[in-house]
C-alpha cells in the first residue's frame, strides 16, 4: 500500500520530519529548484572556500530546467506578470543592440536574464500548496539565518555605528544598503507568519519565528540605509494602521518605536539630519537629474542596458563629485536609463501587479482559506513594498528581491487562490 504524503496542515509551522518526507518522494524539478534558493541564499560555498570548487547554483539551475521537461506535473502557468516580465525582457533586448556601449551591456546581460528564466521556473515548478510551503520555509530559514547572524554583529560591536553599516555573505547581500532591503522583504512575512502560526506552533517553532522577525528590524537599523529605514517605517505604519487606535496595540508601537530610536546611533540620526545637503545625497540627486535628461533624450531605448555610468562619466563628468560614476541609486531611474519608457512602464506594472495582487489575494483568503495563507500572502506584499520605498534610494533592480517576491505572488495565486473554492462552488480564476 502507497504510503501517503502528509498535507500541508502536518508541516506548520517547521515540522522538519514531515517536510523532509515530502520532499524526498518530489520530482528531481523540485529538489533542484529548492537546492538555487538554498545556494543563493545561504551561499555555504562562501562560509566553507573548501567548498567553493563548482558554481552550484548555475548547475542547480540547469538540473531544475532539465527537470520541469520531464516533470509530469509541470503545467505552464499564464499570469499578467508573465506578459509584462516578457516585455520587460524585450526592452532589455533591444536596448542592448541599440547601446552606446554594447560590451558593457552584453556584460551585464545575465544580471536580468537569469532572474527572467528562475522565475518561470519557480511559478511552473512550486505548483502545490505542500511545494509552495516547503519552497517558503527554504527561503524563510535562509534569509533568517542572515538576519540572525548581522543582527548579532550588531548587537556585539554594542549597537555603534560605522560607515559601512552591516555586512552580509558575499553576494547580493554582502552591501549593507541590498542586506537592509533583504530584511525589509522578511520582516512583515516572518511577523505575519508568527501571528498565523502562534497558536499552532511549539515553544520553539514561535520563538524561531520572533527571531525571524525581531532580527531583520535589528539589521536594519544597524545598516544604516536611511532608504531602508524610511521603508520600514512606512511598512510598520502600514501593518499597524488598524490598531493603533486600540491602548494595547498602541503602548506596544510606542514602545517599538521608542526602542528604535534609542538604537539608533546618534550618528545615523545625525546622516538624517544632513539629508540633501551631505555629499553622498548630492551625487544622488545629480544622477537623477542627469537620468532623467537621459531618459528624454533617449526615450524609446535609453542609453543601453547597464550604460549609465560610463554614460554619466562620458557626458556629466562636471557633476562627478567621486572618481567614478555609479549607478542611479533609484530603480525607475535605472530602468528608464537601461532600456526607455517602456520598459518603465512594464517594470512599474509588475511591482504594481505584485502588490495589489497581494492586496486582493489577502481578502479573498481571509473568507476562502485557512491560516496562514492570508497571512503569507499580506507578508510577501508588504515586503514588496518595502522594496519599492527603499529602491527609491538604491540601484537593485536585478537583485533578487523583486523577481523570487513576485514568483512567489504568482505561484500563490495559482496553488492557493486558483483552487480554493467560492461560496458558489466555482473555481476562483485568480490573478490571471
Amino acid at each position: 500500500m502507497k504510503k501517503l504524503l502528509p498535507k500541508v496542515e502536518d508541516l506548520y509551522a517547521f515540522r522538519f520530519g514531515a517536510m523532509w518526507t515530502y520532499f524526498k518522494a518530489q520530482h528531481f524539478s523540485f529538489w533542484m529548484i529548492c537546492a538555487y534558493l538554498f545556494l543563493e541564499f545561504v551561499r555555504p560555498q562562501a562560509l566553507i572556500p573548501a567548498l567553493d570548487i563548482l558554481p552550484y547554483a548555475q548547475i542547480s539551475l540547469l538540473g531544475a530546467m532539465v527537470g520541469a521537461v520531464m516533470d509530469p506535473t509541470v503545467k505552464w502557468v499564464s499570469s499578467i506578470a508573465n506578459k509584462l516580465i516578457i516585455l520587460f525582457f524585450i526592452c532589455i533586448l533591444i536596448s542592448i543592440w541599440f547601446a552606446e556601449y554594447p560590451d558593457v551591456s552584453k556584460k551585464h546581460f545575465m544580471d536580468f536574464f537569469g532572474w527572467f528564466v528562475i522565475y518561470f521556473l519557480i511559478i511552473n515548478i512550486v505548483n502545490t500548496k505542500e511545494r509552495f510551503y516547503v519552497f517558503l520555509i527554504i527561503y524563510l530559514i535562509a534569509a533568517g539565518k542572515i538576519a540572525f547572524g548581522t543582527s548579532k554583529s550588531w548587537v556585539f560591536r554594542g549597537f555603534s555605528f560605522t560607515s559601512w553599516g552591516l555586512m552580509g555573505p558575499k553576494g547580493y547581500f554582502q552591501n549593507s544598503g541590498e542586506l537592509a532591503i533583504l530584511m525589509l522583504m522578511l520582516f512583515p512575512l516572518a511577523f505575519y507568519m508568527y501571528v498565523a502560526l502562534k497558536n499552532k506552533a511549539k515553544t520553539w517553532e514561535k520563538f524561531l519565528l520572533t527571531i525571524f522577525w525581531v532580527c531583520p528590524i535589528l539589521t536594519i537599523l544597524g545598516a544604516s540605509s536611511r532608504g531602508a529605514q524610511i521603508a520600514l517605517v512606512c511598512q510598520l505604519l502600514l501593518m499597524f494602521r488598524r490598531s493603533l487606535l486600540r491602548p494595547k496595540a498602541l503602548i506596544g508601537v510606542l514602545i517599538l518605536c521608542t526602542a528604535i530610536f534609542y538604537l539608533l546611533p546618534q550618528e545615523q540620526k545625525d546622516r538624517f539630519s544632513s539629508t540633501g545637503d551631505d555629499k553622498t545625497s548630492q551625487q544622488r540627486i545629480l544622477y537623477w537629474q542627469h537620468g532623467w535628461e537621459m531618459m528624454k533624450r533617449y526615450p524609446y531605448a535609453g542609453v543601453g542596458f547597464f550604460n549609465f555610468s560610463p554614460y554619466y562619466e562620458s557626458h556629466f563628468s562636471a557633476d562627478m563629485l567621486y572618481p567614478f560614476a555609479e549607478l542611479p541609486h533609484n530603480i525607475f531611474v535605472q530602468v528608464g536609463t537601461d532600456a526607455g519608457f517602456l520598459a518603465v512602464f512594464a517594470f512599474a506594472g509588475l511591482i504594481l501587479y505584485a502588490i495589489l495582487a497581494s492586496y486582493g489575494l489577502t481578502r479573498f483568503c481571509i473568507k476562502h482559506t485557512e491560516p496562514p495563507w492570508s497571512s503569507v500572502i499580506a507578508g510577501l506584499g508588504v515586503g514588496v513594498l518595502g522594496f519599492f520605498i527603499a529602491g527609491e534610494f538604491v540601484t537593485v533592480t536585478y537583485y533578487p528581491f523583486l523577481w523570487i517576491h513576485l514568483a512567489f505572488i504568482v505561484c500563490f495565486n495559482n496553488v492557493i487562490a486558483r483552487k480554493a473554492t467560492s461560496p458558489a462552488g466555482e473555481k476562483n480564476r485568480g490573478y490571471e
